[in-house]
């Protein structure tokens, strides 16, 4: 299967999920390129992207497993064509 790149945006809005959120990054950390987190103080969310590259369904798996957590809303987006590698 071929590898897509794409950004996974985190909105925390329960912040006691966060340890649970960095347990999933570090599960996934082999499809994660980068990842840029920060804190809202003034809104009380925290705010992180990360940037992956990885089959659909890795990519699928971290977002559906973030996405189940409450009080964390995720979105991704990711390239439409195949890494040609």
């Amino acid at each position: 299967m071929n590898n897509r790149i794409g950004v996974i945006g985190i909105v925390i809005e329960d912040l006691t999920q966060v340890y649970k959120i960095n347990d999933l990054l570090h599960q996934y950390g082999s499809i994660i390129v980068g990842r840029l987190g920060l804190p809202y103080k003034e809104k009380k969310v925290n705010v992180i992207s990360v940037i992956v590259d990885g089959t659909t369904d890795e990519i699928g798996s971290l977002t559906g497993k973030l996405g189940t957590l409450e009080g964390v809303n995720v979105k991704s987006a990711l390239t439409k064509q195949k890494d040609k590698n």
